[in-house]
């Protein structure tokens, strides 16, 4: 069967399930855009900018556990999409990212739109493609979403010169695909497991620490089983948020700079810690020197070179988190011989209670409407099973790690190693468009919702009921926390005064719009704006200084917290 490159792809994407493309067109993916209008079970989205576009298919990965896709045009619609890129590929998002490029015989003559998009995203994709030849271009695609989703999940890039795209060529499918360096290692070493079993049931103090691979490889129930068999209290990374219920009694926090006091402790007083589906970023570890130094530590990962890169590990597991947890459940299972340890444990579980109780997430009440009360606020209106949280990045996103409590995967999703302001907007778009019968709520700082708020328009035009609330204090709030605390007070550029009207952007661009001033609105005017139908900025003046606490310094240790 003879096709266009452009029919090409559209065939590829309908055979691998794609139903939605977050894109944003232009002369050289302009062949695309023609045959996609003839390809109604594959919705386009059309956003304002080509960031949001990837943004977007991240939310809706993320929500959904499927791979995202987008469709820019060469040269500055490429260059606009690589911020988008490295967020996902920090976070380990599966990804299909497909750019224009200028036709094969005007590559490297400075052509109209034209840029080396494969080496300027090289460092922050998992592979790309340059298809030059349109006979390789079904292989190509169908390769890309393999890579995408397996192993360790990362974006992918595809550049699609025009006459490769207006070309015609004989179109095979390739049912299997084949990549003779690329085997990623599923399955764990029975052996490692057989160790980790046995320092898991010999240890006094263990504890488990959840990443975000646990929700990438849907694992959260068996390990939930595990630390509930066991008596094994469970933290969490920040991109582990929902991993383990926030509700249960065995869970104590995330960990790190902005971690909880009682999830910090248990790392470094645990005398056994099983690590799974985290890389050890130094915002999780602090100092590594003295990081979980009373425990030995097991990490499960996909990636080998995660494992040993910033801590050392006495039981290395290379494998997929489900698989690996799910070897690790049974063999406990063969070795313990009716004990389940509890009574063994009580004593350290009964000392982390103590902590949790004597060091509580908290703040001051002076009358003053404080941010964590309107995350409080949020969570016990809209929280539970029903709810997706996206975030953009600063002081909000930490208040809503600590004081939102999530309770099940996929329902908070947040930029964590990249740390991108104007993630949250068009990621709640994606996930809105992934799960339509949940509520979708962004929470914002006024700075940060400035980075893609063009995207309202996208959000009001498909008619998507997403609720962005924005915790308004008039600062670039994280940046002007540390300069109050280790630049005397010099808040050199961070003071926000000067930014939009938001009721006004949301009458603007057709959506609802709600202002919040005083404590005493907050619960009336919050619930009548998060059950409206409609989608609605929900602006909250919030005390301007207020800060994130506990916080660990940078290269300090964990237990060196500066607490409210």
């Amino acid at each position: 069967m003879e096709l266009t490159g452009a029919q090409i792809l559209m065939e590829c994407l309908e055979r691998e399930g794609v139903d939605l493309i977050f894109g944003y067109p232009g002369g050289s993916v302009i062949d695309i855009y023609d045959e996609l209008s003839r390809h109604p079970a594959i919705r386009h989205i059309l956003v304002r900018h080509e960031q949001a576009a990837v943004h977007a298919a991240d939310g809706y990965a993320r929500a959904l556990g499927k791979t995202g896709v987008c469709l820019v045009t060469s040269g500055p619609g490429a260059t606009n999409a690589v911020t988008g890129i490295a967020t996902a590929y920090s976070d380990s998002i599966p990804l299909v990212i497909f750019t224009g490029q200028v036709p094969t015989h005007l590559m490297g003559n400075d052509a109209f739109q034209e840029v080396d998009i494969i080496g300027i995203t090289r460092p922050c994709v998992k592979h790309s493609y340059l298809v030059n030849d349109i006979s390789k271009m079904a292989e190509i695609i169908r390769q890309a979403f393999f890579l995408a989703r397996s192993g360790r999940p990362g974006p992918v890039l595809v550049d699609l010169p025009r006459n490769v795209i207006t070309a015609s060529g004989e179109f095979v499918w390739p049912e299997v695909v084949h990549m003779r360096s690329y085997h990623p290692t599923y399955k764990p070493n029975l052996v490692q497991i057989r160790r980790a079993a046995d320092l898991v049931l010999g240890a006094v103090r263990p504890l488990i620490l959840s990443g975000g691979g646990v929700i990438r490889s849907d694992s959260s129930a068996v390990l939930a089983h595990i630390a509930r068999s066991f008596h094994i209290p469970v933290v969490s990374t920040l991109m582990g948020l929902g991993g383990f219920p926030g509700n249960d009694p065995l869970w104590f926090g995330m960990v790190g700079m902005h971690g909880s006091v009682a999830a910090n402790r248990a790392i470094g007083e645990a005398d056994v810690l099983l690590a799974v589906g985290t890389r050890f970023a130094d915002r999780v570890t602090g100092k590594v020197s003295v990081f979980a130094s009373r425990a030995r530590i097991i990490h499960i990962d996909i990636d080998p070179t995660s494992i040993r890169k910033n801590v050392n590990v006495d039981v290395p597991i290379v494998a997929d988190c489900l698989e690996a947890v799910t070897a690790l459940k049974d063999v406990l299972a063969t070795k313990t011989g009716g004990r389940d340890r509890g009574e063994d444990r009580a004593p350290w579980l009964e000392r982390l209670d103590r902590i949790r109780r004597e060091h509580p997430l908290s703040y001051i009440r002076d009358g003053s409407l404080k941010p964590q009360e309107v995350i409080e606020a949020v969570c016990s209106i809209a929280g539970g099973d029903n709810i997706v949280v996206s975030t953009e990045v600063g002081q909000h996103q930490m208040w809503t790690a600590q004081f939102f409590t999530f309770t099940r995967p996929r329902s908070f999703l947040s930029s964590g190693g990249l740390g991108t302001m104007g993630y949250g907007l068009p990621a709640a778009m994606g996930a809105q468009l992934a799960m339509p019968d949940k509520q979708v709520v962004c929470i914002a700082g006024d700075g940060s919702i400035q980075m893609n708020s063009q995207e309202f328009i996208t959000i009001v035009s498909n008619r998507l009921p997403v609720k962005v609330v924005v915790l308004n204090n008039g600062y670039l709030g994280m940046v002007r926390q540390w300069q109050e605390l280790f630049f005397k007070r010099n808040y050199s550029c961070t003071n926000m005064e000067a930014q939009p009207d938001f009721l006004k952007l949301a009458e603007a661009y057709g959506a609802e719009g709600y202002r919040i001033t005083e404590p005493g609105s907050l619960i009336p005017d919050l619930t009548r704006a998060l059950t409206s139908p409609n989608p609605a900025i929900i602006d909250v003046h919030v005390a301007r200084e207020e800060n994130v606490y506990p916080m660990v310094p940078a290269g300090a240790a964990l237990d060196e917290m500066i607490l409210v």
